[in-house]
């Protein structure tokens, strides 16, 4: 076996490793996440594995919201971000300490998708268990992007479900077939995380 010399090892060893819950909010059934995140993740590389996890595609911003302080993109030309951190100067580690339970993570500012956060556990990394990020379980689908927030998410199902409803073939055309909100697929959820890496 041939194998490559290469220089040190840049990456830093996780302290510690959380057990997310990322639920989203205002919607029943519960659409929810449970991720192992290392605390060495940077905030901005949070919001891709939420993303990732819930099936969103990442095509519009997004802002944490952790004790008083919010972290995201910061866009200056807009005049809006005067109090906003920028999320991928953040680690985890950095941010939730030992006080911080739960925080919110906001997807989309016109569709306003607010997923509640709450640290399950903090567990110790294990090198080759823990230490990269993964969904180990999840419930129902995530709703499709741009539907409309809470509100278009539930005026869509209730086209999909009904044939004879005046904007179910819109709805079947825009989505582009049926639609099943209590699809998850743990293995396409890891798979897409592993994307990341």
């Amino acid at each position: 076996m041939v194998t490559r010399k290469t220089g040190p090892d840049r990456r830093i060893a996780p302290q510690h490793v959380y057990q997310l819950l990322v639920r989203l909010a205002d919607i029943e059934p519960a659409i929810w996440r449970r991720l192992w995140v290392p605390g060495t993740l940077t905030l901005a590389k949070l919001d891709r594995v939420i993303q990732a996890a819930m099936g969103w595609t990442n095509s519009h911003l997004h802002a944490f919201q952790i004790a008083d302080r919010r972290y995201g993109v910061r866009n200056d030309e807009w005049g809006l971000d005067g109090d906003l951190l920028e999320d991928k100067r953040f680690r985890l580690d950095d941010v939730l300490g030992s006080a911080i339970q739960e925080f919110e993570y906001v997807y989309d500012f016109g569709d306003d998708w607010r997923h509640l956060i709450k640290i399950e556990q903090v567990l110790q990394p294990l090198e080759d268990v823990n230490t990269w990020p993964m969904c180990l379980a999840g419930a129902n689908a995530c709703p499709p992007e741009d539907v409309g927030g809470t509100p278009g998410y539930m005026d869509f199902l209730q086209a999909m479900r009904d044939p004879a409803h005046v904007e179910h073939g819109a709805m079947w055309l825009w989505w582009g077939g049926p639609f099943d909100p209590n699809g998850f697929d743990l293995n396409a959820a890891n798979l897409a995380l592993r994307r990341l890496r």
